[in-house]
Order: structure tokens, then C-alpha cells, then sequence
């Protein structure tokens, strides 16, 4: 079972394009934030975008009271704008992660082979895709865009700022740019705050660390970790420590035991979610006595949908690294996406 599930998520993980939208295809991640800006700033309420996040032609409705949400990364962003209500149906990660926060018994889709049909029978405005849903190399929402209903797609992002720049579309094409754009200020500031400490962070004191999204087992003895152009790499750069697997070439690179040894992180961060017991089971793995994060017990467990879902839930997982990695530096830092943190700083 869980080689399953780890072949299926890696398959969704190491996607970066998809061919999608409802006219034109292409496999690009455009830059759609001038569209973006002036949509949000247009004093027509209908200069809507004429592309998605991929650069697809779309024609956008009027008015959306109706969305089919087919990534958990974008439920999310929809359920903080205020928009759940408007959800009529998700993919069943979606489904996993943030049920309850959904309308009751609402139609739940493989985001890899989705039933194309009964979407159709739903007349949504709006479904909203992402990256992916391509591992299979497949559109498989071509005959949804054909029935006529808008399919905008959101290719996997690469970057902090292509993170910002799908909230901020969503915001637009939904009517609510005002709540993204807010959203999207609130990210920049935790980022700089960030960045503002990093920069205070003497080099001798600076560390390596080891992501890691799966756990080497004998069904599968490599470890899947970020490499070049991926916005963990990026966030780990942002808070003052270095990715060992940053000049890896593959963004998703998967790495022997001997190669992630030698590599020797003085952290190592987790967003394994299916290994029971998952820090003691790094703590004892037989080979890696001498790691320095081994010899530290400098190994830490993320949440998983914070760290691996592209939107703005990004900030709370990198809080949560640099609190981790580099406690004295950053122990007053406030996760602004945490009702909770937010709530005890108001008490305070």
C-alpha cells in the first residue's frame, strides 16, 4: 500500500507542466501577473484575464457561484478566501486534507483520472487544475473544456513568487482580489521578516540541511528530496541555511543512501506522512551513525500539506523550519496563517 501511494504522489510531485485550459494549449508556465494587476486594478468588472496560470486561452465567466476544485493546494486558497461554499466538488486529496471544512457528501474525483462526465452533469462555472494532474501525460479534462465549461490550470510551481502570482489569479478570476492581494502581502512580509533574520545569522552558525519527502525502506531504498528550481530549495535559502541537494539537476532528484551519507546535513527535514514513528526511524537507520544530524538528533518532521501544497501555507512550514533549524533566531516570529499563533499574540 505504501508503495502505491508513494508512486502516485511522486508522480504528482516531479510533474511541473500540464495541458490544459478551455482553447489553446501549451505545456508553459506563463507569467500572467501583468493580466493579474490589471484585472484586479480595471475599474471594468469585466476585464477579466484571457489565459490561466499555464498560458492557455480561456473565457472566464461573469460570475462563478459554482467551482469543481481538482488540488488540495487550491481548495485551500479558495476555503481562505471565503469561497467553501462555492465548492461543489474536489479531488479526493482535497477531500483527505480539508473535508471538513467542505460542504457535506460533495462529489469527490481522482485528480488523476477524473470521471469527466459526471463534472460535466455538475455546471460548474470553474474547474480549477493543476499540474498534477498530468503525470499520466493525459488532458484529462479535455471533454469537460469541450462541453464548454472554463478549466484553468495552475502548472506546478516552481517559486515563492509563482505561488504568489496563482493566489493572486485565483483572487481575480473569483471576484476577490482584494483578499488575495492581501493574502499575497501578508506572505512578502513574512518573507522579509525572514530574510531580515537570515541576514543577522553569522556564517560559522549557518547549517545544511537534508529535505526529505519519503523515507528509504526495503520497498523503496531511495530518498526523494527537492534539487534545484523547487520552492523548498528556496525557502531553506531564504531562512539562512543551504540545501544539500540544491545542485542537483532534477528538481525531484531521488538519491541512494550512500549519496544522501555523504552529503552529511547538519538537519534533516521530513515531510514523510506515512512512516509510522518516522524521526525515531531516521534516528536508528543503520549507516547513518556518523551524519552530524544523526550524532545532533537534529531531525524534524513538517507538515506535510503546508510544505507540499503551493500556496500561501508555504510561510507557516518555512515558520516552522527556521524555528527548528535555527531556534534562538527565530523563537518570536509569528506564523500570520496560524489562527492559533495569531490568536496568542493578541492575548499578548
Amino acid at each position: 500500500m505504501k508503495k502505491k501511494l508513494l508512486s502516485m504522489i511522486m508522480a504528482a510531485v516531479m510533474v511541473s507542466t500540464f495541458v490544459a485550459g478551455c482553447g489553446k494549449s501549451t505545456t508553459d508556465k506563463k507569467d500572467t501577473s501583468a493580466a493579474v494587476t490589471e484585472a484586479s486594478q480595471a475599474e471594468d468588472s469585466q476585464a477579466l484575464p484571457t489565459q490561466d496560470r499555464a498560458g492557455n486561452e480561456i473565457a472566464l465567466p461573469s460570475e462563478v457561484n459554482a467551482i469543481v476544485s481538482m488540488a488540495p493546494s487550491i481548495t485551500r486558497t479558495l476555503i481562505d478566501l471565503g469561497l467553501s461554499d462555492k465548492i461543489v466538488a474536489c479531488d479526493t486529496n482535497s477531500a483527505a486534507s480539508y473535508g471538513s471544512e467542505l460542504a457535506a457528501d460533495i462529489p469527490q474525483f481522482d485528480m488523476m483520472t477524473p470521471d469527466q462526465e459526471q463534472i460535466i452533469a455538475l455546471k460548474a462555472d470553474l474547474v480549477l487544475t493543476s499540474g498534477m494532474s498530468a503525470a499520466h501525460g493525459d488532458d484529462v479534462f479535455a471533454s469537460v473544456k469541450e462541453s464548454g465549461v472554463c478549466v484553468c490550470d495552475f502548472p506546478s510551481s516552481a517559486s515563492l513568487a509563482e505561488i504568489q502570482e496563482d493566489i493572486k489569479f485565483i483572487g481575480t478570476i473569483t471576484g476577490l482580489s482584494d483578499k488575495a492581494n492581501a493574502i499575497v502581502e501578508q506572505m512578502q512580509a513574512s518573507m522579509d521578516e525572514l530574510a531580515k533574520i537570515a541576514a543577522t545569522i553569522p556564517e560559522e552558525e549557518k547549517k545544511t540541511v537534508l529535505f526529505e519527502l519519503f523515507t528509504p525502506s526495503a520497498d523503496t531504498p531511495t530518498i526523494y528530496t527537492c534539487g534545484a528550481n523547487t520552492y523548498i530549495t528556496e525557502m531553506i535559502g531564504l531562512i539562512g541555511a543551504t540545501n544539500v541537494a540544491e545542485k542537483e539537476a532534477d528538481q525531484w532528484p531521488a538519491l541512494t543512501e550512500e549519496a544522501a551519507v555523504a552529503m552529511n546535513p547538519d538537519v534533516i527535514l521530513t515531510a514523510d506522512m506515512y512512516t509510522p514513528d518516522v524521526i525515531n526511524v531516521l534516528l536508528k537507520m543503520s549507516g547513518w551513525e556518523n551524519v552530524t544530524a544523526i550524532k545532533n538528533s537534529a531531525v524534524y518532521q513538517l507538515n506535510s500539506d503546508e510544505v507540499n501544497q503551493p500556496n500561501h501555507h508555504v510561510i507557516s512550514a518555512m515558520i516552522a523550519m527556521a524555528k527548528a533549524i535555527y531556534p534562538d533566531y527565530y523563537k518570536d516570529v509569528v506564523d500570520p496563517f496560524s489562527t492559533e499563533e495569531a490568536e496568542e499574540k493578541k492575548a499578548a
